[in-house]
């Protein structure tokens, strides 16, 4: 997502960095691109026009300075305009009195199900959450929060199955939902409730029965990023009616232009609490909008990099003396490195989160893949232990014999072997002064 708008700002401000000043006719022209590029991202035409009034102002007022380009100090402003765009973080509210009671409201094939329990495991680690089965229009919603629950190990409630009938009674499921958590301790009850084609008055009513019996602390709104400004239509007429208090984006790993994300607290004034960037249950983040400007900007997302390395395992003790790793890289010590890499999930987003990975020459997303990464590691494992150790005696004969045993090419093994050469240069260039401290930092270690 955002990919789009992302390469149209770096070729906006590849034009401004060309400049030594700036004139207002140069001020003008960039904001037209940036409000056409706004535009067609699926920004919302009304925040576009805030938003691009903003930068113009404080634009219009910069000093070019010796040490900052034009392009720097307008590329800074854009940044900072954008995190004002979708607002300060709001965190979850959770009652000092347990239980925490949480609605889940969308139009159906919103993600609200599956939102549901990836929200219970976010809340697992410190909580005891309780998913509850709301939906019993749509066949087999009881079925698929339960089958979601039990994958993701977090408690689930539903209605009674009575000669393989579930009972109907919406409200009856709430009351008797209340008497299981407190007989299970459950500190956080969330009702998945019933979603539509469209917003009607019997979904709504539905909402506000449940909501009687069982006032929420917090009533959150599934929404679709990929429905564009259909996502942040459906959030103002929820709001209306439901007085919401967040929002959670989903299929934000998708590659919809991605303007409701930037525009939908703006327009609703609900704040986005968590940005679902993936299909699994453990696919769900806090929503940070200086990460996401980061991501627009092409700035990369180190912290989400960080976060990822430490969810793996990968500690301190694994980043080891960069002088070590030089003296001692061997294909062995790389093999061990793409393991820890998998740890970390698909290649390519991880590859999104490193600032400027983007602009390497020739660099492509799609090339990788997981894949790729497996047949490296096919590639090595059909190594002997000495050609792993010195892979300086891998010559014509050994090559063959190892592309057959890997089930690939002569060609992909030589490849694997430069790319292990560069990255032996690399680590190299990392046994100077403070070479440890450097690497270290680049996980977020030693901080």
């Amino acid at each position: 997502m955002f990919d789009a708008l992302k390469e149209k700002l770096s070729s906006l401000f590849s034009k401004l960095g060309s400049k030594g000043r700036l004139s207002q006719e140069d001020i003008d022209t960039a904001m037209r691109e940036l409000r056409r590029s706004l535009l067609e991202a699926d920004v919302d035409f009304r925040a576009a026009k805030d938003l691009i009034a903003k930068i113009r102002e404080r634009a219009s007022g910069v000093e070019v300075l010796q040490s900052i380009t034009p392009s720097e100090r307008i590329s800074a402003i854009v940044y900072e305009e954008l995190i004002s765009l979708m607002g300060k973080p709001a965190p979850l509210i959770i009652s000092p009195k347990p239980p925490t009671v949480i609605l889940m409201a969308g139009l159906q094939g919103s993600g609200k199900t599956t939102s549901t329990v990836k929200l219970a495991r976010l809340l697992k680690n410190s909580h005891n959450p309780l998913v509850v089965a709301c939906d019993l229009r749509r066949p087999a919603a009881v079925e698929q929060l339960k089958v979601l629950a039990e994958g993701a190990k977090v408690s689930f409630f539903g209605p009674e199955n009575k000669k393989g009938k579930n009972d109907t009674d919406v409200l009856k499921v709430v009351k008797g939902a209340v008497k299981y958590a407190e007989d299970h301790m459950n500190d956080v009850i969330i009702l998945d409730t019933a979603g539509r084609l469209h917003i009607d008055d019997e979904l709504m009513n539905e909402l506000k029965s449940i909501a009687e019996i069982l006032p929420p602390h917090e009533k959150i709104l599934v929404v679709d990023a990929m429905t564009g400004q259909e996502a942040v239509n459906s959030a103002k007429a929820f709001h209306e009616l439901l007085n919401l208090t967040g929002l959670i984006l989903t299929k934000l790993d998708g590659d919809a232009r991605g303007g409701s994300a930037l525009s939908i607290r703006t327009v609703t004034g609900v704040p986005v609490k968590f940005a679902g960037v993936g299909e699994n249950t453990d696919a769900l983040e806090i929503f940070s909008p200086e990460r996401m400007a980061g991501r627009i900007m092409g700035m990369g997302d180190i912290q989400g990099l960080v976060e990822k390395v430490k969810a793996a395992g990968i500690n301190d003790t694994e980043i080891k003396s960069p002088g070590k790793i030089a003296k001692n890289f061997d294909l062995e010590m790389l093999l061990k490195q793409f393991e820890q890499l998998e740890k970390l999930g698909p290649i390519e987003k991880i590859a999104g989160m490193i600032p400027g990975f983007d602009k390497i020459k020739n660099f492509r997303a799609e090339d990788a893949d997981a894949g790729a990464l497996k047949r490296s590691k096919a590639i090595i494992q059909s190594m002997t232990h000495e050609e792993r150790r010195n892979p300086r005696i891998i010559k014509g004969s050994r090559r063959r014999r190892i592309a057959e045993g890997s089930g690939t090419s002569v060609q992909s093994v030589n490849q694997l072997l430069a790319q292990y050469e560069q990255m032996r240069k690399m680590f190299k260039s990392f046994t100077g002064s403070g070479g440890s401290r450097k690497l270290k930092s680049l996980f977020g270690f030693g901080r």
